[in-house]
């Protein structure tokens, strides 16, 4: 697993996982999945995970919209 804030990575085990989230670092596994967001964030992850499923349905929207005005 790994913690990541920023551009820093560090590759941890399952004990340091509390010290790095409490230091801000969000937890993933080794694939990029969150598994536990870092303290102080702004945005809760719920509505983080929300606004990037939009986000990615908004975009194949605009893709086939894009796709059928060429057409």
């Amino acid at each position: 697993m790994k913690a990541v804030k920023g551009n820093k990575v560090y590759t941890i085990t399952d004990t340091e996982k509390t010290f790095y989230v409490k230091q801000g670092f969000d937890i993933t596994d080794d694939k990029g999945k969150i598994i536990e967001n870092g303290v102080g964030k702004k945005v809760s992850f719920e509505d983080y995970e929300a606004l990037k499923a939009e986000n990615e349905k908004l975009k194949k929207e605009i893709k086939e919209l894009k796709k059928a005005t060429k057409e």
